[in-house]
């Protein structure tokens, strides 16, 4: 599998686990393909896997990803963004097409309701 994740997105990933995850955690990533942004995610820090879940390292990080996800996610770049405007993970993809709608948008999925202890 091919992932990769922007310091920014690493820095975002760390900080979840360090604050919500104990030894062995990972970050569960759940890509599902849908709308006009290409992709749609959820994502928890989890102890451990859940069934059917694979472990991948990305950049030194635990990544549990469903088997939808991985296939989903080969190829892109992972990145989040805090601005303004939009805050939460932007997903790049160089295998994504337009949708026809003339829509400029970025894949996201909004972190801006997290509250980090």
């Amino acid at each position: 599998m091919d992932m990769s994740v922007t310091p920014a997105a690493q820095k975002f990933i760390q900080r979840m686990l360090r604050f919500d995850g104990g030894p062995g955690s990972g970050f569960r990533l759940s890509v599902t393909a849908g709308g006009c942004s290409g992709l749609a995610a959820e994502f928890s820090v989890e102890a451990q896997p859940r069934s059917g879940d694979a472990v991948v390292d990305v950049s030194g990080m635990k990544f549990f990803l469903p088997a939808e996800s991985r296939l989903l996610l080969d190829g892109v770049t992972v990145d989040f963004v805090d601005s303004p405007l939009q805050t939460g993970f932007v997903f790049h993809d160089p295998k994504a097409k337009s949708c026809g709608c003339s829509s400029e948008q970025t894949p996201t999925v909004d972190a801006s309701s997290l509250k980090l202890s």
